[in-house]
């Protein structure tokens, strides 16, 4: 059986870098960057890994999680750093925290610390 995986993320182009909580000098082009190489990190493993990068308002990001998990049925779902840590990302976090506990109540939540690092967040919960 093929573990599958959901990277879930803002959408680096929405993403203010001079906010607090943000990974001092990280960019859009380094966010993609990191979340794609940790993809094939994962797809390399075997892994069956797909992305998703959601608006900041969290009633479409709420639709948005929604929809790709009634696509799939995901083992874990790694939520990542930008969702998390900005201060101002509260509400966002939680909506989707409460959207995947809704609607995949089975699956696994990880964090990652920064973009290429996805891959190690998601393995930590595979098979436990």
């Amino acid at each position: 059986m093929t573990h599958r995986i959901l990277i879930v993320g803002q959408d680096p182009d929405t993403v203010d870098f001079t906010a607090p909580g943000i990974i001092p000098g990280m960019t859009a082009d380094k966010v993609r960057a990191g979340v794609t190489a940790s993809k094939q990190s994962l797809e390399g493993q075997g892994y069956s890994c797909d992305n998703l990068y959601v608006q900041p308002a969290p009633a479409v990001a709420e639709t948005e999680v929604a929809a790709a998990l009634s696509r799939a049925t995901y083992d874990v779902v790694v939520i990542g750093a930008g969702i998390r840590n900005p201060p101002a990302n509260l509400i966002l976090l939680e909506t989707v925290l409460n959207t995947i506990h809704r609607a995949a109540p089975q699956t696994r939540i990880a964090f990652n610390t920064r973009p290429d690092d996805t891959d190690a967040a998601a393995v930590r919960w595979l098979g436990r």
